[in-house]
């Protein structure tokens, strides 16, 4: 199974690094005509182009009354998973809404001594679409993102969130997904898919009710229809294939290395996983770790396919060099897999989730530690952030000037207006002075 060794010895080696990893986000034009037509197609039919879609894709018997599970459905899905399962989604829902809490952004107001009231006014959205996929034929739920995805929404106080998941088959859901759901306190689900689920969400249907935030993972139809939807409602984000970054010293074990790439690996054939390390013998060590332990994954065909593609162990002369490069790899996930990862920290500046020292692995990120896994990709951390309470929020400035405001100030803000040509902007303070 071959994987790049490449070399970073100095800040001219980035070209040909970036010119290979940008060939990742090549974009699919045939997929954005396809996506333009679901989305008018949606907005035009509603109920019926979602049966549609669905019959053609998921579901051959599927109709329109049962695009709507049943609330008696989701409650009693708890009934259908063990109990040990339960405990432990209840414990993942807790820590991840524990450190969502810390994120609310309160209203504020400042006064001045002539009465002037200035602040600004933070409230939920109104309304909020989530899109959880559905794994391969159902067998395999996403729950994680719906937990991700939903509790920031509950803890920024959105009143009504709708959940969109394709079907299997049977026209069902899995249980997980439904229980899942349940603990979250959630009851409208909706069986839909694809591009049409986020068009539904978008437009609304005769059943589905508009949202103003969408948020969810998806494949390249979920993501085109997001980024073709942006101006007409909010988005979490258009993420990309999956990526995780790694910075070794002598300390790493290579093992424990090998897995944690093969943890993005086996995402998809799209997914990066790149170790930068000074270490010669490390680096020899985690290539061979990386064929025995992929050989042995049952998803080992992707995870090889991505590696040989988009897998690198990259040599630098020291560390210095080596977070030079992690910055612009910028990269999804970031382990400082070293002896002493916080004095390293401070030199981070681009990663969407920093994971520190050797015992916290990618995935308790993924699932439990408690923040959100909803992540920037393809180096777009350089200037968005994870998934947060700030995505389903939104801020109003408040003004209230006083008569002594207007009177000092007024003749200065008419001549800004005149100077930009605008008269009437001008004489409507002005004739407040009069």
């Amino acid at each position: 199974m071959p994987c790049r060794e490449l070399h970073y010895t100095k800040t001219d080696d980035w070209a040909a690094i970036a010119t290979w990893l940008d060939q990742r986000k090549d974009p699919d034009t045939k997929v954005d005509s396809i996506v333009r037509d679901i989305l008018a197609t949606v907005k035009k039919q509603g109920d019926e182009a979602l049966v549609t879609y669905t019959r053609k894709f998921d579901c051959e018997s599927f109709t329109a009354d049962t695009l709507r599970v049943p609330a008696e459905a989701i409650a009693a899905a708890l009934s259908d998973i063990p109990d040990s399962d339960i405990a432990i989604l209840e414990e993942a829902i807790s820590r991840v809404r524990d450190f969502h809490a810390n994120q609310k952004e309160k209203s504020w107001w400042t006064t001045a001594p002539d009465g002037t009231v200035l602040g600004q006014m933070v409230r939920p959205v109104d309304r909020v679409g989530l899109y959880v996929p559905g794994g391969q034929g159902g067998e395999t739920p996403l729950i994680s993102s719906l937990i991700m995805n939903a509790v920031p929404a509950q803890v920024a106080g959105v009143a009504s969130i709708a959940v969109t998941s394709p079907p299997r088959k049977d026209a069902t859901l899995n249980p997980y997904i439904l229980a899942t759901a349940a603990l979250l306190g959630l009851d409208e689900i909706y069986l839909a898919g694809s591009a049409w689920a986020i068009a539904a969400l978008a437009y609304g249907t005769q059943t589905i009710a508009p949202c103003d935030v969408l948020a969810g993972p998806g494949n390249i139809f979920v993501a085109t229809a997001k980024s073709q939807l942006i101006g007409q409602v909010g988005i979490d984000m258009v993420a990309g294939p999956s990526e995780i970054a790694i910075l070794a010293d002598s300390s790493a074990n290579p093992a424990w290395l090998a897995a944690d790439m093969l943890s993005q690996a086996e995402h998809d054939p799209l997914a990066a996983s790149i170790l930068v390390t000074p270490d010669s013998e490390l680096a020899a060590a985690v290539r061979k770790e990386l064929v025995s332990q992929c050989a042995a994954l049952p998803r080992g065909e992707i995870a090889a396919k991505s590696l040989a593609s988009w897998g690198a162990i990259i040599s630098v002369p020291d560390m210095t060099l080596g977070a030079e490069l992690i910055n612009l790899l910028a990269a999804e996930h970031l382990e400082l897999a070293l002896a002493d990862p916080w004095s390293m920290l401070g030199s981070i500046r681009h990663a969407g989730a920093i994971f520190m020292g050797h015992n916290s692995p990618e995935p308790v990120g993924d699932y439990f530690a408690g923040p959100n896994h909803v992540l920037p990709t393809l180096r777009t951390v350089r200037f968005s952030s994870a998934l947060s309470v700030q995505n389903f929020c939104k801020k109003s400035s408040v003004i209230a000037t006083s008569p002594g405001y207007v009177s000092e100030h007024g003749h200065k803000i008419a001549r800004l207006a005149r100077l930009e040509g605008l008269e009437a902007h001008a004489r409507s303070v002005e004739c407040r002075n009069k």
